[in-house]
């Protein structure tokens, strides 16, 4: 691997999820974020595989500290195609998430980044997200302002 003049990107590797990485912390990570009950290999792999199906329409990218071997963080973002706007598209973001052990590190803000960078050169017209209060002015630092509000209806 390549030296790189910022250390913290020479510890930090940012890239696609790898079906490999569900053995390096991934669900334990998310964990740290929501509800996530522990998900079988096989049910890994089947969700893995599904996601796969989607190629860029569909990006799920994780950071691994190379000197252990771990996910510390991660998030993802799905294209949607539109019929507004030109039948044009709109980014969304989800399940980012930093684990405890490294917040503080711009790790959040490299994921957020990525993803945004991942949905612009998809082509489109916006990215968002939802977040709570308290990680309001985290993702205005990212860029992202404040727009309506977010509304939810659960099945389960």
């Amino acid at each position: 691997m390549m030296q790189s003049d910022d250390p913290v990107k020479d510890v930090f590797n940012i890239r696609k999820l790898e079906i490999s990485d569900k053995d390096k912390g991934f669900i334990e990570l998310l964990r740290q974020l929501t509800v996530c009950d522990s998900v079988s290999d096989e049910k890994f792999k089947e969700r893995f595989q599904e996601i796969e199906k989607y190629g860029d329409d569909h990006r799920i990218c994780v950071i691994e500290d190379v000197r252990s071997g771990k996910i510390v963080a991660t998030g993802s973002v799905f294209i949607e195609k539109k019929f507004v706007r030109n039948c044009g598209k709109a980014g969304h973001i989800e399940d980012v998430v930093v684990d405890s052990s490294t917040r503080g590190m711009q790790l959040g803000k490299r994921i957020v980044e990525y993803l945004a960078h991942h949905a612009h050169s998809m082509g489109c017209y916006k990215v968002i997200l939802d977040c709570t209060q308290e990680n309001t002015p985290f993702y205005e630092k990212c860029g992202f302002k404040k727009k309506e509000i977010q509304m939810v209806k659960y099945f389960v």
